[in-house]
């Protein structure tokens, strides 16, 4: 033995234990409020509950043997039923079954419904089979899981970005996996599942706390979901103090979170959802540990998020990335929002709203809640969104019920059986905090207490809370003031309250409350436009806490002719825009839209229609000078769209699965704001498109047009060679779309062809920005 290398990496693990061991030992935040447990929050009446019994039929549908097939197939067991389709038969195999899980624990804690208890642990004994016949701890679906993770553990770590030694992001997998073991435990009491959990834990120590801090970066490069933040709740659950210590490795992924520490917004290109879940983690691990850089860099992200990359809806991404800071108005498309991302938004919100009772978390969490994530759901089935589309002629495109398995297939059965969790709050004090104007019923179980919220909000201005106790209680009700109310009053048992309060605040009443006590709050409720942050001609319409959109119809609209724009001279948008109907809730411009006017309804009932969320502004003399060149530019994209076949974007993660990207020596990058996708010196990479089998069509890629290097390679369809691109100086300054006509064998009687870069030999390829086939103009 080398005593002097086992003593030096011993003291160097002593030092770092030491370490971790002093943080735990900081004194742990004394939080202003905390939530309600979920089976005392129930959703009553109204859209969220429709919402919700919707959710709780179609998980009741899903057949649990088909989530477990690839568990069981990697366990070396026989499957019992095939894989779903969609991602459950790809790579990213077994995340589904988390939220499956989670979504479940949730709802039969609130329902109290035995039906979803009975399918939880049917799921728990069969991953517990799965888990002893690994033999070490181990539970996973992903295809070669066991070598991926033998090579990582043994220090041998690759990736060519979304990728884990060949894995398509095995530890985002894992975590929702390990996520939803916990959520069992902590919503229906299996401790079944926590001892499943804590083995899996405990392999995951084996694997990666050796690793040195080089190659756990290398780990941490690949999406890896929430880990830090199970693997802290697991700690809270066992007190076992390795889960702490794996928890905070996870949590120093240095190439996101040193800049946000330090107040930097460096999200620019990053993919989305990879950050937001390590946000939660950290936020839970200053909960846990009084890390104050974990609060820094939990809070900095959410205000950077909402004030700097979120869109009217309260979502915020387009194509799955974060742009430029600020620069909302040029990209509007049909990938805006992922449903994914407002999820977690929502999670992290509730963390910092529990540090600090801010009315700014709570008007947040509404918009996103009525705006985002309940307007993602087909009413008519239960289905959810992947995107949600906000650019004009939009409409909502939704995953189907067992074919099309994805992230926001996961988040979204979790979304719709958890609408109580941020509608009351307790506070410190222990006080009652109202957050939302959500019918709803809380049974305060600490304090014996029944609060009967009655509303139709916004279909009308009131909210009614009803008190339910045997003895008479002091409690101070704490009520936002919301930011879209003109005026706020109250009365308590018919009698008027008189109170000292603004819009975007909590109103205090403290009184003993008796049985049957009835508090009314009424509102005045306010039309209102959000801008987007470059652009204040272009805004979102409110009424209240609702985001409206225009009616476009089923019919595919031109862009020319159906787009409205509102030419309103700058006048309030209250003397343009009226109020109906309250059932259903209907508005209507008034004079103002060009080429007509519009009947307008919230974006949450908004669906199997193309629609306007973004209208943009004029006075009457800039439409006069301006709509020729406008219309133009509407129809350009429109008769782009058109001939669009296919359209792939080179280095973001789901375009490129989509289109079964592969290679050999190749990398990504971000340039001039765009991601790219290149092959080293002997490298190449291909993906597959669409192609028509009887139309004319060409390819076209773009590229910078100011590359400094002369570049040349080859590109190829099916094995044959296409064209040979030169790069060099094209078009200083800007990019430039090449277009290569694909020979008439290239595409006739096929659905699809194979597109290959490889540079030219000494070369490499170049970045590569997008591609798309195209019917010939």
């Amino acid at each position: 033995m080398n005593i002097k290398k086992y003593f030096c990496g011993g003291l160097v693990l002593c030092l770092f234990l030491s370490c971790q061991q002093v943080a735990r030992q900081v004194d742990t935040p004394v939080l202003s409020t905390k939530p309600f447990k979920m089976n005392e929050v129930v959703i009553t009446k109204g859209p969220f509950k429709h919402a919700e019994e919707k959710e709780a039929t179609y998980l009741l549908e899903l057949e649990p043997d088909r989530f477990l097939s690839g568990f069981r197939s990697e366990a070396g067991l026989v499957p019992k039923a095939p894989k779903y389709e969609g991602w459950e038969s790809l790579g990213v195999a077994g995340q589904t079954l988390g939220h499956y899980m989670s979504a479940c624990a949730m709802y039969y804690a609130t329902s109290g419904d035995e039906r979803f208890l009975q399918k939880l642990e049917y799921i728990i004994n069969e991953l517990d089979s799965c888990q002893q016949a690994n033999g070490n701890g181990y539970l996973a679906a992903t295809p070669g899981g066991k070598k991926i993770f033998a090579e990582v553990s043994a220090g041998n770590i690759y990736s060519q970005g979304f990728d884990l030694n060949g894995g398509w992001v095995p530890l985002y997998v894992m975590h929702k996996v390990l996520a939803g073991l916990i959520d069992a435990y902590q919503y229906a009491r299996s401790e079944q599942a926590l001892r499943i959990a804590e083995k899996l834990a405990d392999w995951m120590y084996g694997t990666f706390y050796h690793l040195t801090e080089d190659q756990m970066q290398k780990v941490l490069a690949c999406e890896f979901g929430g880990m830090n933040e199970a693997l802290a709740n697991l700690y809270a659950y066992t007190k076992n103090d390795k889960f702490l210590l794996l928890a905070q490795r996870f949590d120093n992924h240095k190439a996101i979170m040193d800049s946000l520490a330090i107040g930097v917004d460096d999200l620019e290109g990053k993919h989305a959802n990879t950050q937001v879940p390590k946000m939660i983690g950290a936020a839970r691990l200053y909960e846990l540990t009084g890390s104050k850089r974990d609060s820094s860099i939990a809070s900095f992200f959410w205000h950077t998020v909402v004030d700097n990359h979120s869109y009217v809806n309260g979502g915020n991404s387009d194509g799955e990335h974060f742009g430029t800071p600020r620069k909302l108005n040029e990209r509007l498309s049909t990938s805006n929002t992922e449903t994914c991302n407002t999820y977690n938004m929502l999670k992290l919100t509730r963390h910092l709203f529990s540090w600090q009772s801010l009315p700014e978390y709570s008007a947040y969490y509404e918009r996103a809640v009525f705006n985002h994530i309940l307007a993602s759901q087909n009413p008519d089935d239960g289905m959810c969104t992947y995107y949600t589309p906000l650019i004009s002629g939009g409409k909502k495109g939704y995953l189907s019920p067992f074919q099309s398995f994805c992230c926001c297939s996961g988040s979204g059965m979790e979304n719709h059986v958890k609408y109580g969790d941020f509608i009351y709050s307790e506070g410190s004090d222990s006080s009652l905090f109202v957050n939302l104007f959500i019918p709803s019923r809380l049974t305060w179980t600490a304090r014996d207490l029944i609060v009967t919220q009655d509303t139709d909000i916004p279909s009308s201005n009131k909210t009614v809370l009803t008190v339910k106790t045997e003895m008479p209680q002091s409690v101070v009700f704490r009520l936002r003031y919301p930011e879209w109310a003109e005026s706020m009053s109250l009365k308590v048992n018919g009698k008027s309250v008189s109170l000292k309060a603004s819009g975007n605040n909590y109103v205090s009443i403290e009184r003993e409350w008796k049985d049957n006590d009835k508090l009314e709050i009424t509102f005045g409720i306010k039309f209102y436009t959000v801008a987007m942050p470059d652009n204040e001609k272009r805004v979102g319409l409110f009424y209240g806490p609702v985001l409206l959109a225009g009616e476009l119809g089923q019919e595919e609209p031109d862009m020319e002719k159906d787009i409205p724009v509102l030419v309103n001279n700058n006048k309030p948008v209250s003397e343009w825009l009226k109020k109906v109907s309250d059932s259903p809730l209907r508005f209507e411009t008034k004079g103002v839209g060009e080429p007509k006017d519009v009947s307008l309804i919230p974006f949450y009932a908004m669906h199997h229609q193309h629609y306007v969320v973004y209208w943009d502004l004029f006075t009457t003399e800039e439409w006069k000078d301006m709509q020729e060149a406008y219309k133009n530019e509407l129809k350009r994209l429109q008769d782009l769209d058109k001939l669009t076949v296919d359209y792939v974007v080179l280095g973001e993660m789901q375009p490129e699965r989509d289109h079964n990207l592969r290679g050999k020596d190749i990398g990504t990058g971000i340039s001039h704001r765009k991601k790219w996708r290149a092959a080293w010196i002997g490298g190449w990479f291909e993906f597959d498109m669409k192609v028509l089998p009887d139309v004319p069509q060409d390819l076209r890629v773009t590229y910078w047009g100011d590359e400094t290097a002369h570049l040349e390679f080859d590109i190829y369809v099916d094995g044959k060679v296409l064209a040979r691109q030169h790069l060099y100086r094209n078009k200083p300054g800007q990019f430039f779309e090449a277009v290569y006509p694909l020979p008439e064998d290239f595409w006739k009687d096929k659905e699809k062809i194979t597109i290959r870069f490889k540079g030219v030999p000494g070369n490499w390829t170049g970045a590569v920005y997008n591609a798309r086939v195209a019917k010939c103009e």
